[in-house]
């Protein structure tokens, strides 16, 4: 009768371990940008929809209308966003004009995927610009 050879003998303790420290820092940099691309994504999504909402509340109700729609907007985003915002508004004499809100945020990483791949300025933050526009009444 031949014998089967096993595999987990003396030799060949502790080769798991060296193989997970292996391919440990690619399952983590896998996992760090998952992350931070899905919570740049919706930074972006908020953010569109906060030009979207100003510029819609300029053609309706005037420039100053639009800081209240847009603050409403973005208060879940934590984050530096650039104020005061670009806002264009209606041209009375033209009516074929748009109103127009450009806003700027400030995305910071929360895992160190920016320091490892050098992403974004020197605080590794990447600035995220969204413009919306609305046709005027």
């Amino acid at each position: 009768m031949i014998r089967q050879r096993s595999y987990v003998g003396s030799e060949d303790q502790g080769s798991a371990a060296v193989e997970f420290v292996l391919v440990l820092p690619v399952l983590l940099l896998i996992l760090f940008a998952i992350v931070d691309f899905g919570r740049m994504l919706n930074a972006k999504i908020v953010l569109s929809e906060a030009a979207r909402e100003g510029a819609r509340a300029v053609a309706l109700a005037g420039p100053s209308a639009a800081d209240q729609r847009v603050n409403a907007v973005v208060s879940d985003l934590s984050g530096d966003i650039d104020r005061p915002y670009a806002v264009q508004g209606c041209n009375p004499d033209d009516p074929t004009s748009d109103a127009t809100v450009t806003l700027t945020y400030h995305f910071e990483f929360v895992t160190p995927l920016a320091v490892l791949a050098g992403f974004g300025d020197s605080d590794h933050r990447i600035a995220l610009t969204a413009t919306g526009v609305m046709p005027c009444l």
